[in-house]
Protein backbone atom coordinates (compact mmCIF):
# COMPACT_ATOMS: atom_id res chain seq x y z
CA UNK A 1 0.00 0.00 0.00
CA UNK A 2 1.35 3.45 -0.91
CA UNK A 3 1.94 6.13 1.70
CA UNK A 4 -0.82 8.15 0.05
CA UNK A 5 -3.34 5.36 0.49
CA UNK A 6 -2.14 4.69 4.03
CA UNK A 7 -2.77 8.34 4.87
CA UNK A 8 -6.21 8.38 3.27
CA UNK A 9 -7.36 5.21 5.00
CA UNK A 10 -5.86 6.27 8.30
CA UNK A 11 -7.59 9.65 8.23
CA UNK A 12 -10.95 8.01 7.62
CA UNK A 13 -10.49 5.96 10.78
CA UNK A 14 -9.27 8.67 13.16
CA UNK A 15 -12.77 9.55 14.33
CA UNK A 16 -13.19 5.98 15.60
CA UNK A 17 -10.37 6.44 18.11
CA UNK A 18 -12.78 6.93 21.02
CA UNK A 19 -15.15 4.12 20.05
CA UNK A 20 -18.15 6.15 21.26
CA UNK A 21 -16.58 6.79 24.68
CA UNK A 22 -15.18 10.30 24.16
CA UNK A 23 -16.74 11.66 27.36
CA UNK A 24 -15.21 8.83 29.39
CA UNK A 25 -11.76 9.45 27.94
CA UNK A 26 -12.06 13.23 28.24
CA UNK A 27 -11.71 13.24 32.01
CA UNK A 28 -8.83 14.35 34.18
CA UNK A 29 -8.01 10.82 35.32
CA UNK A 30 -8.14 9.30 31.81
CA UNK A 31 -7.15 11.93 29.27
CA UNK A 32 -3.35 11.69 29.29
CA UNK A 33 -3.17 7.89 29.05
CA UNK A 34 -6.02 7.72 26.52
CA UNK A 35 -4.45 10.35 24.29
CA UNK A 36 -1.00 8.77 24.29
CA UNK A 37 -2.45 5.35 23.48
CA UNK A 38 -4.50 6.74 20.58
CA UNK A 39 -1.53 8.71 19.27
CA UNK A 40 0.73 5.67 19.19
CA UNK A 41 -1.98 3.65 17.45
CA UNK A 42 -2.26 6.27 14.68
CA UNK A 43 1.32 7.47 14.31
CA UNK A 44 1.79 5.40 11.13
CA UNK A 45 -0.94 7.50 9.49
CA UNK A 46 0.78 10.77 10.34
CA UNK A 47 4.15 9.38 9.24
CA UNK A 48 2.70 8.38 5.86
CA UNK A 49 1.08 11.79 5.39
CA UNK A 50 4.35 13.51 6.26
CA UNK A 51 6.25 11.52 3.62
CA UNK A 52 3.66 12.30 0.95
CA UNK A 53 3.51 15.98 1.93
CA UNK A 54 7.28 16.36 1.62
CA UNK A 55 7.51 14.48 -1.68
CA UNK A 56 4.48 15.88 -3.53
CA UNK A 57 4.71 19.24 -5.29
CA UNK A 58 0.98 19.95 -4.96
CA UNK A 59 0.88 20.08 -1.17
CA UNK A 60 -2.52 21.76 -1.10
CA UNK A 61 -4.06 18.77 -2.87
CA UNK A 62 -2.47 16.41 -0.37
CA UNK A 63 -3.98 18.34 2.51
CA UNK A 64 -7.38 18.60 0.81
CA UNK A 65 -7.52 14.90 0.04
CA UNK A 66 -6.61 13.92 3.61
CA UNK A 67 -9.16 16.32 5.09
CA UNK A 68 -11.84 15.13 2.69
CA UNK A 69 -11.25 11.52 3.75
CA UNK A 70 -11.95 12.42 7.37
CA UNK A 71 -14.89 14.78 6.87
CA UNK A 72 -16.39 12.44 4.30
CA UNK A 73 -16.36 9.63 6.83
CA UNK A 74 -17.99 11.91 9.43
CA UNK A 75 -20.65 13.01 6.94
CA UNK A 76 -21.52 9.42 6.12
CA UNK A 77 -21.91 8.66 9.82
CA UNK A 78 -24.23 11.64 10.24
CA UNK A 79 -26.30 10.68 7.21
CA UNK A 80 -26.91 7.24 8.68
CA UNK A 81 -28.67 8.83 11.68
CA UNK A 82 -32.35 9.32 10.94
CA UNK A 83 -33.46 10.51 14.38
CA UNK A 84 -32.79 14.16 15.18
CA UNK A 85 -31.80 13.51 18.80
CA UNK A 86 -29.33 10.82 17.75
CA UNK A 87 -27.84 13.09 15.10
CA UNK A 88 -27.38 15.90 17.61
CA UNK A 89 -25.67 13.57 20.07
CA UNK A 90 -23.41 12.16 17.36
CA UNK A 91 -22.48 15.65 16.18
CA UNK A 92 -21.41 16.63 19.70
CA UNK A 93 -19.41 13.42 20.02
CA UNK A 94 -17.67 14.04 16.70
CA UNK A 95 -16.93 17.68 17.52
CA UNK A 96 -15.35 16.79 20.84
CA UNK A 97 -13.39 13.89 19.35
CA UNK A 98 -11.99 16.28 16.75
CA UNK A 99 -11.18 19.03 19.25
CA UNK A 100 -9.50 17.04 22.01
CA UNK A 101 -8.12 13.97 20.24
CA UNK A 102 -7.84 14.14 16.44
CA UNK A 103 -6.49 17.68 15.99
CA UNK A 104 -4.11 17.42 18.98
CA UNK A 105 -2.81 14.09 17.60
CA UNK A 106 -2.12 15.73 14.23
CA UNK A 107 -0.18 18.53 15.94
CA UNK A 108 1.62 16.13 18.30
CA UNK A 109 3.47 14.64 15.32
CA UNK A 110 5.34 17.96 14.87
CA UNK A 111 6.08 17.40 11.19
CA UNK A 112 6.13 19.83 8.29
CA UNK A 113 2.60 18.71 7.43
CA UNK A 114 1.18 18.90 10.97
CA UNK A 115 0.10 22.52 11.29
CA UNK A 116 -1.07 22.91 7.64
CA UNK A 117 -3.05 19.68 7.97
CA UNK A 118 -4.69 20.79 11.23
CA UNK A 119 -5.71 24.07 9.58
CA UNK A 120 -7.13 22.26 6.56
CA UNK A 121 -9.04 19.86 8.81
CA UNK A 122 -10.65 22.73 10.73
CA UNK A 123 -11.56 24.46 7.47
CA UNK A 124 -13.02 21.29 5.97
CA UNK A 125 -14.90 20.43 9.16
CA UNK A 126 -16.55 23.85 9.34
CA UNK A 127 -17.59 23.58 5.70
CA UNK A 128 -19.17 20.18 6.36
CA UNK A 129 -20.70 21.19 9.69
CA UNK A 130 -21.23 24.99 9.68
CA UNK A 131 -22.68 25.07 13.20
CA UNK A 132 -19.55 23.59 14.74
CA UNK A 133 -16.90 25.75 16.35
CA UNK A 134 -13.87 23.50 16.73
CA UNK A 135 -10.37 24.93 16.99
CA UNK A 136 -6.98 23.23 16.71
CA UNK A 137 -5.12 23.01 20.01
CA UNK A 138 -2.04 21.06 21.07
CA UNK A 139 -2.25 18.15 23.47
CA UNK A 140 -0.10 19.91 26.10
CA UNK A 141 -2.47 22.88 26.15
CA UNK A 142 -5.56 20.71 26.54
CA UNK A 143 -3.94 18.39 29.07
CA UNK A 144 -3.09 21.32 31.31
CA UNK A 145 -6.44 23.03 31.00
CA UNK A 146 -9.11 20.63 29.74
CA UNK A 147 -10.45 20.19 33.29
CA UNK A 148 -11.92 23.68 32.96
CA UNK A 149 -14.69 22.30 30.74
CA UNK A 150 -18.06 23.59 32.00
CA UNK A 151 -16.18 26.49 33.62
CA UNK A 152 -14.97 28.55 30.66
CA UNK A 153 -17.37 31.39 31.36
CA UNK A 154 -16.80 31.26 35.11
CA UNK A 155 -13.03 31.20 34.50
CA UNK A 156 -13.30 34.31 32.31
CA UNK A 157 -15.39 36.10 34.93
CA UNK A 158 -12.99 35.18 37.72
CA UNK A 159 -10.04 36.26 35.57
CA UNK A 160 -11.72 39.65 35.05
CA UNK A 161 -12.10 39.95 38.84
CA UNK A 162 -8.48 38.97 39.46
CA UNK A 163 -9.38 35.66 41.10
CA UNK A 164 -6.94 32.70 40.85
CA UNK A 165 -7.66 29.46 38.98
CA UNK A 166 -8.19 27.62 42.26
CA UNK A 167 -10.60 30.18 43.70
CA UNK A 168 -13.67 29.06 45.62
CA UNK A 169 -16.10 29.75 42.77
CA UNK A 170 -14.23 27.69 40.17
CA UNK A 171 -13.49 24.89 42.61
CA UNK A 172 -17.17 24.73 43.56
CA UNK A 173 -18.38 24.53 39.96
CA UNK A 174 -15.77 21.96 38.96
CA UNK A 175 -16.71 19.75 41.88
CA UNK A 176 -20.37 20.17 40.95
CA UNK A 177 -19.58 19.11 37.39
CA UNK A 178 -17.59 16.04 38.44
CA UNK A 179 -19.77 14.81 41.30
CA UNK A 180 -23.25 15.67 40.06
CA UNK A 181 -23.59 16.85 36.49
CA UNK A 182 -21.45 14.26 34.70
CA UNK A 183 -23.34 11.43 36.42
CA UNK A 184 -26.86 12.83 35.99
CA UNK A 185 -29.11 11.87 33.03
CA UNK A 186 -28.15 13.94 30.00
CA UNK A 187 -25.26 15.51 31.88
CA UNK A 188 -22.52 14.23 29.60
CA UNK A 189 -24.36 15.51 26.52
CA UNK A 190 -24.80 18.89 28.20
CA UNK A 191 -21.08 19.12 28.94
CA UNK A 192 -20.28 18.25 25.32
CA UNK A 193 -22.58 21.00 24.05
CA UNK A 194 -21.14 23.49 26.50
CA UNK A 195 -17.58 22.66 25.48
CA UNK A 196 -18.51 23.39 21.87
CA UNK A 197 -20.14 26.77 22.55
CA UNK A 198 -18.47 28.38 25.58
CA UNK A 199 -14.99 29.15 24.18
CA UNK A 200 -16.48 31.18 21.32
CA UNK A 201 -18.79 33.03 23.70
CA UNK A 202 -15.85 34.03 25.89
CA UNK A 203 -13.76 35.04 22.88
CA UNK A 204 -16.49 37.36 21.61
CA UNK A 205 -17.14 38.88 25.02
CA UNK A 206 -13.42 39.61 25.37
CA UNK A 207 -13.58 41.58 22.11
CA UNK A 208 -16.25 43.94 23.46
CA UNK A 209 -15.14 47.36 24.78
CA UNK A 210 -17.30 46.86 27.88
CA UNK A 211 -16.15 43.29 28.57
CA UNK A 212 -15.57 43.99 32.27
CA UNK A 213 -19.12 45.30 32.67
CA UNK A 214 -20.47 42.25 30.82
CA UNK A 215 -18.61 39.89 33.14
CA UNK A 216 -19.89 41.79 36.17
CA UNK A 217 -23.47 41.37 34.95
CA UNK A 218 -22.86 37.67 34.29
CA UNK A 219 -21.65 37.29 37.85
CA UNK A 220 -24.59 39.19 39.34
CA UNK A 221 -27.32 37.62 37.24
CA UNK A 222 -26.07 34.09 36.71
CA UNK A 223 -22.97 32.83 38.51
CA UNK A 224 -23.53 34.11 42.04
CA UNK A 225 -27.04 32.53 42.11
CA UNK A 226 -25.57 29.24 40.78
CA UNK A 227 -23.00 29.13 43.56
CA UNK A 228 -25.72 29.82 46.11
CA UNK A 229 -27.86 27.00 44.67
CA UNK A 230 -24.98 24.54 44.94
CA UNK A 231 -24.30 25.61 48.53
CA UNK A 232 -27.93 25.01 49.45
CA UNK A 233 -28.01 21.62 47.65
CA UNK A 234 -30.32 22.84 44.87
CA UNK A 235 -28.19 21.14 42.23
CA UNK A 236 -30.85 20.64 39.56
CA UNK A 237 -31.92 24.25 39.90
CA UNK A 238 -28.29 25.26 39.38
CA UNK A 239 -28.16 23.17 36.23
CA UNK A 240 -31.26 24.85 34.80
CA UNK A 241 -29.93 28.31 35.69
CA UNK A 242 -26.51 27.65 34.15
CA UNK A 243 -28.04 26.27 30.95
CA UNK A 244 -30.25 29.36 30.70
CA UNK A 245 -27.15 31.53 31.07
CA UNK A 246 -25.32 29.74 28.26
CA UNK A 247 -28.30 29.96 25.93
CA UNK A 248 -28.73 33.66 26.71
CA UNK A 249 -25.06 34.45 26.14
CA UNK A 250 -25.02 32.30 23.02
CA UNK A 251 -27.83 34.40 21.57
CA UNK A 252 -25.89 37.59 22.26
CA UNK A 253 -22.29 36.66 21.53
CA UNK A 254 -21.80 33.31 19.81
CA UNK A 255 -22.48 34.45 16.25
CA UNK A 256 -20.50 37.70 16.35
CA UNK A 257 -17.84 38.04 13.68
Amino acid sequence: MSDYQTGIEGMSKLLDCCDGRVMEYFQKKNYADSFQKMYQENIATFDAIEKVYIEESDKEKVLSDMAAALTGYATRQMNECTRKSKREHLQMDLNLTMAVFVLPMVLEFHGESSKPLSEKLVESWKEAFPKSNIQAAEYATIESGFHKTWCYITTAVCRAFGKPDDCYELTTLREYRDTYLAESPGGAELILEYYDKAPSIVKHIDQQPDACDIYQSIWDEWLAPCISMIESDRKEECREHYVAMVHTLQGKYFHLS
